[in-house]
């Protein structure tokens, strides 16, 4: 029987590790078998730059998108072929302007999720356009930079609204330190936050209809702050976390996205969820890349067999009616979100889709991370990450904890 090919673009800035380790498992997988029955073969292009013609059609069929983010022409590509060609993409370029931090904050406050106090403070240094003095003089108030933070309470965050990799973030502690932080801020438009005392912090990488809540350790160097940890938090707050995960990349339509929550006696505060270009490095994800690639692959074979349509139109009253809903506790409101995140993501077929394939992509991938493919490319990444005298190092760290990945996950393909 013939198979069906389809093509995936991978759009790049500087990654190598991801893709190449993407490219290598769809490649040893080889075609699937779809619901019906029918063939389904897979190619993946690493997408160039180029002019492009509106009325022009694509060749792919899905767009895994790690560059329009701050790259503006493949944005507008990207708007062009998902709205005129129905390509599907992973994420959407329509709702970038919510992963500048601020709206995303807006909205999960909005649907009465624990985002901690938050205020948005005027730039320190004017705004480069002829128009602004004018603007400012006439419109502009003073405000008491004081006063705002007294009513949020030391300690507090300054943050960039649209910041990312932690660029500019600053705990603050006292007014000395708020307003060394808001002098150095100079043209960043930065929010100040209530810093909360947590327990534990939890990062999530979601993608498709999965997710992998990870313990998270911010002060620590990047290769250490995804700890392995299988429990450190309790079933109801890992619930939570999963839920507030996926309903976010559900409200907003993106299907590759982390989320940052904070765990305090319990009750769990998102902090960060809108990250147009989540971390999936080897170098920092480490015990957790291979789940992050597997991932990846299961989600773009699940849309491209099944069909699945990309979806432009955003549906948030649904999502408001719930929080508008005076009759509902917040662990309900949870519940009929996680429902609808749930449907967003088509879970159930999913899961369907995969049980019958899961075995045979479970054992590509252990015996691939196994072998010296594998190693070749662990030793790659860390000679073009870290100076010279680093390398072995950083070899043996990372040799040891995907060793442990080996090692656990063999165990647990048996005991299934």
């Amino acid at each position: 029987m013939t198979a069906t090919r389809h093509v995936i673009g991978l759009l790049l800035g500087t990654e190598e590790d991801w893709p190449r380790a993407f490219e290598e498992i769809l490649g040893r997988l080889g075609p699937v078998a779809a619901p019906d029955g029918s063939r389904h073969a897979f190619d993946c292009e690493r997408i160039t730059i180029e002019p492009f013609g509106l009325r022009d059609r694509p060749r792919y069929h899905l767009v895994i998108d790690r560059l329009a983010y701050w790259y503006y022409h493949p944005r507008e590509w990207l708007k062009k072929i998902a709205m005129m060609d129905g390509v599907y993409l992973l994420n959407s370029p329509f709702t970038f302007q919510s992963m500048e931090k601020h709206a995303a904050y807006c909205a999960m406050m909005r649907l009465g999720l624990k985002v901690p106090e938050t205020v948005l403070v005027p730039y320190k240094h004017p705004v480069d356009n002829s128009r602004y003095a004018y603007t400012a003089a006439r419109y502009n108030q003073p405000f008491d930079l004081d006063a705002i933070a007294g009513q949020i309470g030391y300690p507090l965050f300054m943050k960039p609204y649209d910041g990312g990799a932690w660029r500019g973030v600053s705990r603050i502690s006292n007014p000395d330190e708020l307003h060394a932080a808001y002098d150095q801020s100079g043209g960043m438009l930065m929010h100040l936050q209530k810093a909360i005392d947590f327990d534990v912090f939890a990062r999530s990488l979601s993608i498709g209809a999965e997710t992998m809540v990870m313990r998270f350790q911010p002060d620590q160097p990047m290769h250490l702050r995804y700890a392995v940890d299988h429990s450190f938090l309790s079933p109801q707050a890992g619930a939570e976390v999963v839920t507030i995960s996926r309903l976010v990349n559900a409200f907003f339509k993106w299907e590759f996205n982390s989320c940052e929550t904070l765990v305090k006696d319990g009750e769990v505060y998102p902090i960060d969820y809108a990250n147009a270009c989540p971390d999936v490095a080897l170098t920092s994800l480490h015990y957790y890349f291979p789940w992050a690639i597997k991932a990846l692959v299961k989600w773009c074979i699940f849309v491209l067999l099944t069909d699945r349509r990309v979806k432009l139109d955003m549906e948030t009253d649904r999502y408001f009616a719930i929080a508008d809903e005076a009759g509902m506790s917040y662990q309900e409101k949870l519940g009929a979100y996680r429902a609808l995140a749930d449907a967003y993501f088509d879970s159930g077929r999913y899961q369907d889709f995969w049980a019958g394939k899961q075995a045979q992509l479970d054992d590509i991938v252990l015996d691939w991370v196994a072998g010296p493919a594998f190693d070749e490319l662990l030793i790659q990444t860390v000679k073009s990450v870290y100076p010279a005298h680093e390398h072995d190092k950083f070899i043996a760290h990372l040799r040891g904890l995907l060793g442990l990945w080996v090692r656990d996950e063999t165990a647990r393909l048996a005991a299934a």
